[in-house]
């Protein structure tokens, strides 16, 4: 079996491959931050697809995205940290440096994606609204990111035992940031198909999907550049990793059925928002990617691979990422789709929403801050993802 096959002890030189891929992170960045400097010019107004009837796009989504990712691994590295000896302690502290570069992706995107970006920093501590739902997720994420720095800092010097309960503070502060997420759409009464207390429970749900799958895949990926053999310890980890995506694919399938369920005994306006992802213009990114590619291929080549193929999991990672991604994309736009005044002659049944490019460049920017942010841990921080974390 793969999972028998020692690691090399001694140092890899990470080579040409890896340094590509660095340099293609970096013009990914390049292009995304010229793409936002386009939307400055023009105006974001012109740039961006978004309307006044549809506020929110694909890039709200895409910062959920990193950001719930982030949570995923955060939650499940105290796990494996603070009950030291159990199978994912192997890969934990690359499950802290994951989780920090997740949040730099989602900051990233946010980032450019607002037309004052330094007005977000400077409002959470010059004019705090513990109000806000949106206040407290900046807050929380930016004080989350600061204690995971400091958790990776104790890692690295090996104070361990404060390591851990720095990242217990960590995981309780992310999952707080995460439940606020949701709550920023749950909130909106406005929006009947956001409107609820499911929302926070199902990011979270889908947080510790995404961060089992990103960890399988990220690890994967680290062997390859690396070009060693996977440890008995490592591969032991990902099959643990594996079965917490077969759990949460089913919870978080049924979940989403509990959300139609609802959604089709409610009044009209959430009807049309259910039919819009059922049989309207989002059903092929439901049906096809946030369900089929998303959950039931994944959960079904775990089950017959019997997590015996380190390729299988990793396939199975990456196709969990891809549907979480589109998970995303679809509740921003579905949220909002149906008009507020439909009914009235002359309304359309649906509005219209089609990402522009300078939308993709700055996800393309994000997506290179977080393969920049791998390449580096890879390289300066490898032996500490490789050590064995026992506390």
């Amino acid at each position: 079996m793969e999972g028998n096959v020692a690691v090399k002890t001694t140092a890899v030189k990470i080579n040409l491959p890896a340094n590509t891929l660095m340099w293609l992170s970096l013009l990914m960045i390049v292009v995304g931050v010229a793409g936002a400097v386009y939307a400055q010019v023009v105006g974001h107004h012109h740039a961006f697809a978004n309307t006044r009837e549809m506020p929110w796009g694909m890039l709200i989504g895409v910062y959920a995205y990193f950001a719930i990712i982030s949570t995923g691994l955060c939650i499940l590295a105290v796990f494996s940290h603070a009950f030291g000896g159990n199978q994912m302690s192997q890969v934990a502290n690359r499950m802290v440096w994951l989780s920090i570069i997740m949040l730099f992706g989602a900051f990233t995107v946010i980032g450019l994606e607002i037309e004052n970006p330094w007005r977000m920093p400077l409002g959470v501590i010059l004019h705090p609204n513990v109000t806000s739902n949106i206040w407290w997720m900046g807050t929380l994420y930016g004080l989350a990111v600061g204690v995971m720095i400091l958790e990776l800092y104790l890692i690295l010097v090996k104070q361990l035992k404060a390591a851990v309960i720095v990242g217990v503070l960590a995981a309780v502060t992310e999952a707080f940031a995460n439940s606020n997420l949701g709550s920023v759409f749950a909130s909106l009464n406005s929006r009947p198909f956001w409107y609820g207390s499911q929302l926070p429970i199902f990011f979270l749900a889908c947080a510790v999907l995404s961060g089992a799958a990103a960890i399988i895949m990220f690890t994967h990926y680290s062997l390859i550049l690396q070009r060693r053999q996977i440890s008995e310890g490592t591969f032991k980890a990902m099959q643990t990793g594996g079965k917490i995506m077969i759990l949460m694919t089913f919870m978080v399938a049924l979940a989403t059925a509990w959300k139609f369920a609802n959604a089709y005994s409610g009044n009209d306006e959430l009807i049309m928002a259910a039919d819009a992802l059922v049989k309207g213009p989002l059903a092929t990114n439901f049906w096809v990617f946030e369900i089929f590619v998303g959950l039931v291929l994944p959960c079904a080549l775990l089950v017959v691979s019997r997590l015996t193929s380190l390729h299988a999991m990793s396939a199975a990672a990456l196709m969990v990422l891809v549907g979480q991604f589109f998970s995303r994309y679809n509740l921003v736009v579905s949220g909002q789709i149906v008009p507020s005044d439909y009914g009235l002659a002359g309304v359309p049944e649906y509005l219209t929403y089609v990402p522009s490019a300078a939308e993709y460049l700055l996800v393309i920017a994000g997506i290179g801050v977080v393969g920049f942010g791998f390449i580096v841990g890879e390289r300066f921080l490898d032996s500490t993802f490789t050590r064995e974390n026992v506390h």
